[in-house]
């Protein structure tokens, strides 16, 4: 009973994340790893602590990020799932990236690659069934970004859109969103402004605040391009879906 009240506890704070509601997700969170710790769980114990990690990359608490995450890796040093171990070992990957500590993000990124890289095609039951190849991609280019490996971050995201499975629109719609900021950084304009198109076309309908917050993103950015064709439509095209897309 307390196994399946720390699993349901962790998805109440999964959603109540996805609909920003921070403080609700940090109470879940923490409540699903004291319950999931108590009932000898680590994989679960270990997913809740990496759900508080995204949660303080999100509130820009990085260093703390960094420390819940070495704790989430460690957690879950005995777990034999490579899903798993691919999942927690990218999560401190982002979080040492954000902080500017590249050795740490660049050990736990190739350790994350070698751990999915002896995954099944099979999915499994375990919290980090959801963890493909595609996902792991698309994480893995976006750290890529952060350390400065654009090219490479940009092959990783056009991977991520090419492998079979990664349709759901509101993964899609943010992996195309993370594609034209990397090609932005490139200096890869006319690319930027062709997937920034194609992540309004892909989000169009879906009510997410991980939407809601690309959108706003690709506003701000837009703003130093005003003056190249086609951003003003492009532009008011966000913003007729940030009216909308808000859980």
């Amino acid at each position: 009973m307390e196994l399946q009240t720390a699993q349901l506890v962790h998805l109440a704070g999964w959603m109540a994340q996805d609909e920003g509601n921070q403080d609700a997700a940090q109470q879940y969170y923490a409540h699903s790893f004291r319950l999931a710790s108590e009932a000898g769980d680590a994989e679960l114990a270990a997913t809740a602590l990496r759900g508080l990690t995204v949660q303080a990359i999100d509130l820009g608490f990085r260093p703390t990020a960094v420390r819940i995450a070495e704790e989430c890796v460690d957690q879950a040093k005995n777990i034999n799932d490579p899903r798993a171990l691919a999942y927690y070992q990218a999560t401190l990957a982002n979080a040492a990236a954000l902080d500017g500590d590249r050795r740490t993000a660049t050990a736990a990124l190739r350790a994350s690659q070698t751990a999915i890289e002896r995954a099944t095609s099979a999915p499994g039951e375990s919290w980090a069934s959801h963890y493909s190849i595609g996902r792991w991609a698309h994480e893995s280019g976006m750290i890529l970004a952060q350390l400065g490996h654009h090219t490479s971050a940009q092959d990783h995201l056009h991977h991520a859109l090419e492998i079979h499975g990664l349709d759901r629109r509101r993964t899609r719609a943010i992996v195309l969103a993370d594609l034209g900021t990397v090609r932005l950084r490139q200096d890869d304009i006319d690319g930027a402004l062709t997937s920034w198109n194609d992540f309004l076309d892909c989000a169009d309908g879906i009510r997410s605040i991980k939407v809601q917050d690309a959108v706003h993103d690709l506003r701000a950015r837009l703003y130093r391009l005003r003056d190249v064709p086609g951003v003003e439509e492009l532009d008011e095209r966000a913003s007729a879906l940030e009216s909308t897309t808000r859980p």
